[in-house]
């Protein structure tokens, strides 16, 4: 069953932060579809208390927001922790002015979670090309928030219904991803994903498969050595340490329902080697989430979508999927804890 399906139980202890991501963007709109009784938590979204309360009423929506511990706060309201904009924002219209802003509720959610504030956070979508021109370097969620948490090796994992898809490399441009590629990142990214596959997926046993690099899988060095030279060594030391992995194999027959019926998990090795097959499966109820940090952080698998924003065309159930994830990755992690 997809993660964004299962049942939650009864939690009410368990306190999700969701960030409001870029403000031009589409996050506002997907945060003010929230219905909070739909979750087995408390939801509490950081950012601007009135942009989002003004997104909502120029939706149309019934979303009641009140301030964080505000004595009003009931289980039809949701719970806002107020950042205020740098500037006010029109939706659609990106402003420089606001990166700050996003990096700000990012980082007060994330530090949030590493002092037990909050179980888990979500992230609505973010836009890098505007943060970067504001003059401050930012290549992603996984990058920044690993950062904040001194985690040396993130690993972003999707998912979507049964597809669950990690990459070696995230967010590089394609001519550097070849060098990225390395027998340390292979054996850190496989060793966190069958970690984590088993804390918070409630997986045994996971069989993870990997890709090639190249076409074919490098066709035994006529298209490329790296298979030979870095992925298979990699592999092997792998399974001598116990973990199910197998591969290296062709990333286009890879994704064929035969090859993943056996399979808990693929290995990428770049961004667009696995998202695109990914996205195709269920773009809608798509889910990002970063392993490897000390914190659960879950997220939407889209963009801001600027030329939605402010206009009731979003579709929030990449969000909802994103908020389900956390919920049972928090119970998986609870569950292991108790039965310890």
């Amino acid at each position: 069953m997809p993660i964004s399906q299962i049942p939650s139980s009864p939690m009410p202890d368990t306190r999700i932060v969701i960030t409001a991501g870029e403000p031009a963007g589409i996050g506002p709109d997907i945060i003010a579809a929230i219905d909070p009784r739909a979750f087995a938590a408390r939801l509490v979204v950081i950012g601007d208390y009135d942009m989002l309360h003004a997104r909502a009423a120029a939706l149309g929506t019934n979303t009641a927001f009140v301030r964080h511990g505000d004595s009003a706060a009931g289980a039809q309201a949701i719970e806002v922790i107020h950042h205020p904009l740098s500037k006010p924002c029109t939706p659609g219209q990106l402003d420089s002015a606001n990166a700050d802003y996003v990096l700000t509720i990012l980082r007060k959610a994330c530090m949030s979670c590493l002092e037990g504030e909050f179980d888990a956070m979500v992230t609505a979508p973010v836009q890098k090309e505007i943060i970067n021109r504001a003059g401050i370097p930012f290549s992603g969620h996984t990058e920044f928030l690993a950062e904040i948490c001194a985690a040396p090796r993130p690993v972003m994992l999707l998912i979507a219904d049964q597809l669950r898809v990690a990459l070696i490399t995230t967010h590089l441009p394609l001519r550097d991803v070849a060098d990225a590629i390395t027998g340390e990142a292979i054996r850190e990214v496989v060793e966190i994903l069958n970690h984590d596959l088993r804390s918070r997926f409630g997986l045994s046993n996971p069989h993870i498969k990997v890709c090639g690099l190249n076409p074919h899988a490098g066709e035994n060095g006529y298209l490329g050595r790296e298979e030979i030279d870095i992925i298979i060594p990699s592999l092997q030391e792998l399974r001598s340490s116990g973990i199910q992995v197998s591969g290296p194999f062709p990333a286009d027959t890879l994704f064929t329902p035969a090859m993943l019926a056996d399979a808990d998990a693929v290995v990428a090795m770049y961004h667009d080697q696995g998202l695109p097959v990914l996205k195709h499966v269920g773009f809608h109820n798509a889910v990002n989430t970063t392993l490897g940090l000390p914190i659960i952080r879950s997220s939407v698998d889209h963009g801001t979508a600027l030329d939605l924003a402010g206009t009731t065309s979003a579709r929030p159930d990449s969000l909802f999927a994103a908020i389900d994830s956390a919920i049972f990755q928090t119970q998986q992690i609870r569950s292991n804890a108790s039965s310890a």
